[in-house]
């Protein structure tokens, strides 16, 4: 099942580490090869020959150990394999991850790795329902970070609640699942994301408050599932996802550009906030405010719909499936409706923006989103509040039934 696949096992601190000694009989007895990295804290639970004895490497413990360090150990370590586990993973070195904090091996080789990131985590239950804890979680979770458990129970401290580390056999079958099950494989799927800025003058735009995270999950998610994913993105401040093409744009008309360029695929998911309006004819240079009223009056004309263009395009070169989001201030289903029908396309996720009763910004530029998901014979479901990555895991989920329907 993980014939020739490369795991770097991170284990931390915590009475569930000897759990690992039978997590790594099963990857070696399944074709995979484990390399092992120690914290300080989980010699106190199992030995370092333990661990070497079962995986059949050496394990690494010291960041400055000369041996190791000479070769760049830690970066070695990082690019050398196919996937970081990190089992058990204590409250503190998820606290180390979620802030980027680097003072061992462990916590280097983490931020220095450019692999995928899978984490068990195992802790005290009431560790694990402290506020800052559930954080440093969803933070991990929105940097793309996979989860397995924590499983509810009886716990070594005495205590009841949710913290035990899933089952060596749960986590190894998550194992499995990550290196076969790519269901979108050879799928294309055009994403635009973020915001566009239509400009005014040389130094001013129209524009609005789209962080782009919704999309960058979205492409990040539907790319580990196999497809071949194109991200078309506005201006934003996030790092482009690897493995996959990114083009960045600025108005709403080189966006549209790129989506042409890139079809034909076969899925286009349109999150990005286009600008509705641009300036019919931006100024030469800055306006200033001593410039008479015919110069500082703004005249404003539509900007292409993106999503619409794409939905109401030939059926030869449209999508199979079209997914739009809306995002709306007020009357979210009847409006997320209006769009809907006027729009023709296939799916839409419709979520709140501007302020809630309390005052808290809602979905712009927020980690979590309260997402309704409207299909062609207007049913709604409601998906509650989501940090953006289950959205789009979710999303994911009902692109792959999709596919399993029409087969």
């Amino acid at each position: 099942m993980l014939e020739g696949k490369k795991i770097l096992l991170i284990i931390s601190g915590g009475i569930a580490a000897y759990k690992v000694l039978d997590l790594i009989r099963l990857v070696r007895k399944n074709g995979g090869d484990v390399t092992c990295i120690m914290t300080k804290a989980a010699e106190n639970f199992i030995t370092p020959l333990s661990v070497a004895s079962l995986s059949q490497s050496k394990v690494y413990t010291d960041l400055w150990s000369l041996t190791d360090e000479t070769e760049m150990g830690h970066i070695r370590l990082s690019r050398e394999c196919d996937l970081v586990l990190v089992a058990p993973a204590s409250a503190d070195i998820i606290a180390k991850m979620a802030h980027g904090l680097a003072n061992d091996l462990a916590s280097t080789t983490l931020l220095a790795s450019d692999k995928p990131i899978m984490i068990a985590p195992a802790m005290n239950p009431e560790m694990w329902e402290k506020p800052v804890t559930q954080d440093n979680i969803l933070k991990l979770k929105n940097y793309g970070t996979l989860f397995i458990g924590p499983e509810s129970g009886d716990m070594a401290c005495g205590e009841t609640g949710t913290g035990r580390l899933s089952e060596p056999e749960t986590i190894f079958q998550s194992l499995c699942t990550f290196f076969s099950d790519k269901p979108l494989a050879k799928k294309k799927i055009i994403i635009t994301a973020g915001p566009t800025y239509e400009p005014v003058d040389p130094v001013r735009f129209l524009g609005n408050r789209s962080s782009g995270k919704q999309g960058y999950a979205i492409a990040e998610t539907l790319r580990d599932l196999g497809a071949e994913v194109t991200l078309i993105s506005g201006p934003t401040h996030l790092h482009p996802p690897k493995n996959m093409i990114t083009i960045s744009v600025n108005t709403a008309e080189e966006m549209l550009e790129a989506c042409k360029k890139a079809l034909p695929a076969d899925i286009a998911v349109c999150t990005a906030a286009v600008s509705d309006w641009r300036a019919k004819n931006p100024a030469a240079q800055k306006i200033k405010k001593t410039a008479s009223k015919s110069q500082n009056t703004l005249i404003l004309e539509e900007n292409p719909d993106i999503l619409k263009t794409i939905s109401q395009l030939p059926r030869k070169k449209r999508p199979a499936l079209v997914i739009g989001f809306a995002a709306e201030t007020e009357n979210l289903h009847k409006n997320a409706i209006k769009k809907f029908e006027s729009k023709k396309c296939d799916w839409i996720l419709a979520n709140l923006v501007g302020k809630d009763i309390s005052g808290k910004e809602r979905a712009f530029g927020c980690d979590r989103s309260h997402i309704y998901f409207i299909t062609q014979d207007k049913d709604t479901e409601d998906w509650s509040l989501l940090s953006k990555k289950e959205t789009a895991q979710k999303l994911a989920k009902k692109i792959i039934n999709y596919y399993n329907e029409s087969k």
